[in-house]
């Protein structure tokens, strides 16, 4: 069973076991959530969204068309997703780029994700970055657009580089 506030619009049925939708949360017919996810406050899901088991997305997020999030992912609070690499007013794209975010991730809060990326497993997006390219397995990045600044286990242990 999974719970879901009453102030939410949850249109979808695809929502795991253990799953919390928080309140004012908006999330579209075709969306799929895994077992275990905290949606929190103030989320929308479109339609052509994959969420794996044990996500947590916090608040202010908006998961766009073509955004995928394995299993033990973590988006922080506002996190910011694309999905159209050249967006207009009125004209309607048959199709978004795809975004992954692979198992184990971790994205920071207030980051931004360009369309048509791939976070690696067990990466880390630091706060207040903007992720403009793939992000390796095992890496941690973050700035303005992020750039790599070391390694990082499945524990979390992170080895940073030499930034001189």
């Amino acid at each position: 069973m999974f719970d879901i506030h009453p102030s939410s619009e949850v249109h979808t049925k695809n929502i795991g076991d253990k799953t919390v939708v928080w309140q004012y949360c908006i999330i579209l017919e075709h969306a799929v959530i895994g077992q275990n996810c905290n949606i929190n406050s103030h989320v929308f899901v479109e339609n052509d969204v994959k969420v794996g088991n044990n996500v947590t997305v916090k608040s202010g997020v908006q998961l766009w068309d073509g955004v995928t999030l394995e299993d033990d992912v973590f988006i922080g609070p506002n996190v910011t997703f694309t999905n159209d690499l050249v967006p207009r007013s009125k004209i309607h794209k048959p199709y978004f780029a795809k975004t992954l975010v692979r198992k184990g991730a971790s994205i920071g809060a207030n980051s931004t994700i360009i369309a048509g990326n791939t976070i690696g497993e067990n990466a880390l997006i630091g706060a207040g970055s903007t992720v403009t390219k793939d992000i390796p397995a095992n890496t941690v990045w973050f700035g303005t657009p992020a750039i790599f600044r070391g390694t990082i286990d499945k524990e979390g242990n992170i080895k940073y580089e030499d930034l001189l």
